[in-house]
């Protein structure tokens, strides 16, 4: 499977630099030295997956900085930040609703066969590819831990 997104971010990266938005362009820029790291690091080609993980994780980070940088009081930051997150989600599918979530989640831990907290991980192998850059898979593991322990 090839990867509709790359030429889409290469093609939205000419756009920006022809647009003359500076502040697109970079974190479009940011986001292509990212997946071109791993292509190198691995000698592969991302498939959209592992491109959409790269994004994931991107908005991750920035999440983090903005939860640090608003404890800081540095709002100047955490707005530099914001802005980078609303690019980056563009490139990633719709987040889907809590309720979504709770129906995938329990899905995946009736189809598993998940009985107890140890059965975590085949629970996650499943619902990973589903719901990688659609969900903050931090909850999701939390959600499956409450469930599981219950």
């Amino acid at each position: 499977m090839s990867s509709t997104l790359k030429p889409q971010l290469t093609s939205d990266m000419k756009s920006s630099m022809k647009s003359g938005d500076k502040h697109r362009l970079g974190v479009v820029r940011l986001i292509l030295a990212a997946i071109k790291q791993i292509e190198v690091d691995e000698r592969i080609e991302l498939d959209n997956t592992r491109i959409l993980a790269v994004l994931d994780k991107m908005a991750k980070q920035r999440r983090e900085s903005i939860s640090h940088y608003s404890d800081a009081g540095r709002e100047d930051l955490v707005a530099v930040e914001q802005a980078e997150i609303e690019i980056i989600q563009e490139y990633l599918p719709a987040a889907l609703s809590d309720a979504e979530i709770n129906d995938i989640v329990e899905k995946s831990i009736t189809d598993s066969g998940a009985a107890s907290i140890q059965d975590m991980g085949k629970v996650m192998g499943l619902l990973k590819p589903q719901l990688q850059g659609r969900a903050d898979m931090g909850k999701v593991s939390q959600l499956i831990k409450s469930r599981l322990s219950a």
